[in-house]
């Protein structure tokens, strides 16, 4: 439970800083970090080559998705944080060696959604403005 609440506050605290920072491209910082937490796992599971080989896959598809929700849009970056979230859910269900940290799980999953939600939130309110601008 706490590692979901430090995750949830971790989340709010990169939205609140990403805010803060008004002269940055924050669908590239929002898809660096996508493409980066999905490394963090080839990081814990580099001695089991099985597990080596599964995150190693996720985290490119992680970075695909970072790479499409950069170029086209922040809906498939909010996708890609929600699908995450959800791996970091499932990855137990693997089966694989006990290579994470524990209450990893809940803390990533806890980050990814709370980031999840708000770029799909975001990326509402900010369609809806710029349609409003351009009429």
């Amino acid at each position: 439970m706490i590692s979901s609440i430090i995750g949830i506050a971790t989340g709010i605290l990169l939205i609140v800083v990403l805010a803060m920072m008004t002269r940055i491209d924050k669908p590239i910082l929002y898809g660096l970090v996508l493409a980066g937490i999905g490394f963090l796992y080839v990081g814990f599971t580099w001695t089991d080559l099985d597990s080596l080989v599964i995150n190693s896959v996720q985290a490119f598809v992680f970075v695909l998705f970072a790479y499409y929700g950069i170029k086209k849009s922040i809906n498939i970056l909010a996708i890609g944080y929600l699908l995450h979230g959800t791996w970091d859910l499932v990855y137990d269900l693997l089966g694989g060696p006990d290579l994470l940290p524990p209450h990893y799980d809940l803390f990533c999953l806890s980050v990814d959604f709370t980031i999840g939600i708000y770029l799909l939130i975001f990326a509402r309110v900010a369609k809806s403005k710029f349609q409003a601008t351009a009429v």
